[in-house]
């Protein structure tokens, strides 16, 4: 979740800002529904409320929605922007939007659970003809020499402080992506190429698969890839966090290779990345080719991947065999017996007394049992209903 401070930098990016402004005027009639998914400070919302839309629902699941709600409160639109804190996958819409605005990137748009939520949205809350806001993602990525970016992954495993080597740390290191903003097009080895197209009008897939494969403009040693994305909000408004171009509260996509690596010019550098999610977050799998001439005479390859940069323990291992018999926690055991009294009818004050009276040693007082209760109870909340 963001704080309040990175919500700052968000709505102080004038390029950003500025580009969903314009689109948003394009879009925003009086007869308008829109809904804003991911409000955070409620920007998007109340501008779409100044723009005299018919009516605006505005979902944040994190509690700046309550920021939000006094935002735009002071500038009178408390009573015509209908907050919900929640997800959008639980929120159902009586009368679909005109337009759907939403800002769910990370660094890239593969980020948690952006697109399985625009999809969704797309499929359930979106009127047909409806707008969506941005329209287009289009990701790229290129050979960058920086020796500055890839310091982080090698250099602190080498100092020995105090005499200990910890060298063995940085294999695990080098399958991090980072977040950077150092890089320029000066640093590029060859020609950027194309990772994927995303029209959200019609995306399906929420993973992605892409070969990408280089040919070698300048000698020079190549420490990872940079990726960016240019996106199209609404035809002719456009914005891109290029390296060459204006910083974004973005930032780029570095992903380093497993080692720095001299390269010839003329000489080819293929990389298959994909990225998937099968939970919360993505794993991000590259496999990294050079080839000197004929693409077949290979002379360096590896595999990386966020799965490989925290290795799993024996215990960890054991609970994902098909055979292994699970058993519960004293906190596995406390949250079954608080959900099993969550049955609609008791208090969260008497499912608190119950908890105490079950687990004296974990719940002091009542009030360290009122918070336990009051987490499930928000964790698991019903569905928002249609509105």
């Amino acid at each position: 979740m963001y704080n309040i401070l990175n919500y700052g930098s968000m709505v102080s990016d004038p390029v950003r800002m500025n580009a969903y402004a314009d689109a948003l005027r394009r879009v925003v009639t009086p007869n308008s529904v829109v809904l804003d998914i991911g409000t955070g400070p409620g920007f998007f919302a109340i501008l779409a409320c100044q723009l005299g839309a018919r009516r605006v629902v505005a979902i944040e699941p994190d509690n700046v929605v309550e920021i939000a709600r006094r935002v735009a409160a002071a500038n009178h639109c408390a009573d015509k922007i209908e907050f919900i804190q929640d997800l959008s996958f639980n929120v159902s819409l009586a009368e679909r939007a005109d337009v759907i605005v939403s800002d769910l990137r990370g660094v890239l748009p593969w980020f948690q659970k952006h697109l399985p939520a625009i999809i969704d949205a797309r499929e359930r809350l979106l009127a047909p003809g409806g707008t969506l806001i941005p329209a287009q993602d289009v990701v790229w990525a290129a050979l960058v020499e920086s020796a500055e970016m890839y310091s982080s992954y090698q250099d602190p495993w080498f100092l020995k402080p105090q005499g200990i080597d910890l060298a063995a740390a940085s294999q695990f290191a080098v399958n991090l992506w980072k977040k950077g903003s150092e890089v320029s097009p000066s640093q590029f080895l060859a020609e950027p190429q194309l990772c994927a197209t995303l029209d959200y009008a019609s995306l399906k897939d929420v993973n992605v698969s892409s070969t990408m494969v280089w040919t070698v403009a300048r000698p020079g040693t190549a420490h990872g890839m940079v990726i960016w994305f240019d996106t199209v909000l609404s035809s002719g408004i456009e914005f891109s966090n290029h390296p060459a171009s204006t910083r974004l509260i973005y930032g780029n996509f570095f992903s380093p290779f497993s080692i720095p690596i001299e390269l010839s010019a003329g000489e080819t550098v293929t990389v298959d990345l994909r990225a998937t999610l099968p939970g919360d977050d993505y794993v991000w799998i590259w496999k990294t080719t050079v080839s000197t001439g004929d693409p077949a005479r290979v002379r360096a390859e590896w595999n990386q991947s966020t799965f490989f940069a925290a290795p799993l323990s024996p215990e960890q291992l054991a609970t994902r065999s098909e055979n292994y018999t699970a058993h519960l926690s004293e906190e596995g055991l406390i949250d079954r017996a608080v959900l099993d009294w969550m049955d609609g009818k008791r208090t969260s004050g008497q499912i608190s007394e119950l908890l105490r009276e079950k687990f004296p040693s974990r719940f002091a007082t009542l009030h360290d049992a009122l918070a336990k209760v009051a987490e499930l109870a928000f964790r698991y909340k019903p569905r928002a209903k249609s509105i």
